[in-house]
């Protein structure tokens, strides 16, 4: 779903940035997530400071349920229905992160994530800690495909287990991811709660991906090549019984590469910290207290 916003300037929740690749995650002023990138960009080393707050309302199993009874959980439909609802309230979110400019709120392409990632999610979740891009013998624990905001409930707590009986009913709610370019992972916006009943039912959530859109012409340049070589294996199909299905094949790897075209994930913005450097330390040692994330190669 396309998002276009023309203010505010300045959103509530937002990316802020010192040198040597210091970052600040900030909600209505308060510091909720301190990161630093490593020198060489194998990873990010990260702290929470357990204000994040969602901005959207709460969901009750009535919302579920009445979606699921418009469209069947995980259509096309149902999804563009979560989309839709959660775009309107996020225009209207004082805490949220929608800035003037073009955004899309959709379900992310195949091959995002890594399937046996999903399971380091609940115990590898901590406060304080670290993700590795691309590995470089780090410990495999930190590769990890999205970041909570705040720290994941027990799969016992009254909240997951009453997610828990909807997930298993096959009527809950996608969890709501943002992308942040300068941690290379989305963040989870909304549903960690969520997020936990799937996993511990054994499962894998449905998820949206808000980022900001790329420009009409770089969805132009990139798709030149795809619609190339579309029309060259179309030209050079021969007649027979098995035309059509070449035909389809071709058509279907079409479709997912535009698709993947449309939905790549824009640079996220950060505006500079006012203070910069000195700012970013004492605003650390102030929220996250003894956190001191190394310099590693």
């Amino acid at each position: 779903m396309p998002i276009r916003i023309d203010q505010p300037v300045r959103p509530g929740l937002r990316m802020e940035c010192a040198d040597e690749g210091r970052l600040l995650l900030v909600q209505g002023g308060r510091p909720v997530l301190f990161a630093r990138q490593r020198a060489t960009h194998h990873g990010v080393h990260y702290a929470r400071t357990g204000r994040y707050v969602s901005p959207l309302a709460p969901l009750r199993a009535a919302d579920d349920r009445a979606l699921a009874a418009l469209a069947p959980p995980g259509s096309a439909e149902w999804t563009e229905r979560w989309a839709a609802r959660w775009a309107a309230e996020l225009r209207g979110a004082a805490r949220g992160p929608l800035h003037e400019g073009d955004w899309h709120l959709a379900p992310v392409v195949p091959g995002w994530f890594v399937e046996h990632h999903w399971a380091r999610l609940l115990p590898h979740d901590t406060d304080r800690g670290h993700l590795t891009w691309f590995g470089y013998g780090d410990p495999v624990e930190d590769a990890r495909d999205l970041l909570p905001l705040r720290a994941l409930s027990a799969p016992d707590a009254p909240r997951v287990k009453a997610y828990r009986r909807r997930f298993r009913e096959g009527v809950l709610a996608p969890v709501l991811l943002w992308w942040i370019s300068g941690l290379n992972v989305p963040v989870v916006l909304d549903g960690h709660d969520r997020l936990v009943a799937a996993l511990a039912e054994g499962g894998r959530p449905q998820v949206l991906l808000l980022s900001r859109a790329v420009d009409a012409a770089y969805v132009a340049v990139c798709s030149e090549r795809p619609l190339r070589e579309y029309e060259e294996r179309m030209a050079a199909l021969e007649p027979g019984p098995l035309a059509r299905v070449k035909a389809g094949a071709a058509s279907r790897r079409l479709a997912d590469a535009l698709t993947a075209i449309e939905r790549a994930t824009e640079i996220t913005r950060a505006w500079p910290l006012s203070g910069g450097v000195a700012a970013w330390e004492r605003a650390a040692a102030a929220h996250v207290p003894g956190w001191a994330p190394p310099r590693m190669p």
